[in-house]
């Protein structure tokens, strides 16, 4: 199993980082290690001062598949889900001005917490699922899949290009504006179309 991960998928969210917007998917991946399930608590990790909240919509991968051409790519994932991707701002941006790669600030232990997943058939339109994230019971993001720079299915045929998808890879599609850091004690919550399906304490 695989975690793959897009980013810069939002426009507003490229905004608030002061990227510039990709003329194609952005792709990196994570260790399985990274993920965190069953709304297990986040542990502060000791090598960074600067954790940040990235909540995403999860695309889980139903059979295999290489080259997969964009008319045929939703057929290659069946149920959408909403993850967060905890990134140590800090050592990004340190490898950033280095111009080194920043697994290291996206791939730690528990650095994905996932939460459940829904059937995409349950969805009148999988380019249009809302979504957002509460901390502490306020709500800090909030996006739909309509907003995407990248769809479901130009993300799937783009990776495939590269590297072969697999029955139970996840790919976290990106997060849009609105992200910050945690501290402990802080509840994260995320929701699709208003359904609670990830809970996260901060410790």
């Amino acid at each position: 199993m695989k975690i793959l991960c897009i980013g810069r998928n939002y426009q507003e969210h490229i905004k608030e980082l002061k990227s510039a917007r990709p003329s194609e998917p952005v792709f990196f991946m994570k260790p399985d290690t990274s993920l965190l399930t069953r709304n297990r608590p986040f542990y502060l990790p000791d090598f960074s001062n600067e954790i940040h909240y990235e909540a995403e919509l999860v695309l889980k991968v139903c059979k295999v598949g290489k080259n997969i051409q964009q008319k045929f790519a939703a057929t290659y994932y069946d149920e959408i889900g909403i993850g967060i991707d905890f990134t140590a701002r800090d050592l990004q941006n340190k490898c950033k001005d280095k111009g080194l790669p920043w697994l290291i600030s996206k791939g730690f232990d528990n650095a994905s917490p996932i939460g459940k997943f829904l059937n995409k058939a349950t969805f009148a339109d999988v380019h249009n699922v809302s979504f957002h994230l509460e901390k502490n019971g306020q709500v800090v993001q909030q996006a739909s899949s309509r907003e995407m720079i990248f769809s479901f299915e130009e993300i799937i045929s783009y990776i495939s290009r590269f590297i072969t998808l697999k029955m139970g890879d996840l790919i976290y599609t990106g997060t849009p504006s609105g992200v910050g850091p945690v501290a402990i004690g802080d509840r994260l919550e995320a929701f699709i179309e208003g359904q609670k399906l990830l809970g996260c304490s901060v410790k």
